[in-house]
């Protein structure tokens, strides 16, 4: 069985966080729920890197907005993908530090889990190809040379 991807979802809205938290851990998500901003900072602060494997949050949001904890949270995860969802379209131009924007009215379920399973795939990076036949002997004479 492969390992839950955990996903940081902050939201203010109390029913929206639950609503989101339901439908990302019936996906097989682990999901660590927020409600503010701080919260989150002060949760990642802690997390040793790779722990989270992306950050999904409402743009607007009490002291702090999505953006700017986006912003920190890169600051000290730097390969942290993140999502921003906000209520009204227009506010996609604030969203300067997010790797992907959704508003919140205009998109389904499908269409979030679908930008959530890019995003988190996009993390892990690209698979290692295995070195070609070719390269290996001619590597072998010179790792015998070596020892």
């Amino acid at each position: 069985m492969r390992p839950r991807k955990s996903i940081l979802c902050v939201e203010d809205n109390e029913q929206i966080l639950s609503v989101r938290k339901f439908l990302l851990e019936t996906r097989g998500y682990r999901v660590i729920p927020m409600t503010t901003a701080a919260e989150a900072i002060e949760f990642l602060k802690d997390a040793p890197q790779g722990s989270i494997d992306l950050l999904l949050s409402d743009l607007i949001l009490p002291q702090m907005d999505g953006n700017e904890l986006i912003r920190r949270a890169k600051q000290m995860h730097p390969a942290l993908p993140a999502l921003l969802v906000s209520g009204t379209i227009s506010n996609f131009e604030r969203a300067t530090a997010a790797d992907a924007f959704l508003p919140k009215g205009a998109c389904n379920p499908a269409e979030l889990l679908d930008r959530i399973r890019i995003l988190v795939a996009r993390k892990r990076g690209p698979k290692k190809q295995p070195m070609p036949v070719r390269e290996i002997e001619t590597a072998m004479p010179l790792l015998a040379q070596a020892s």
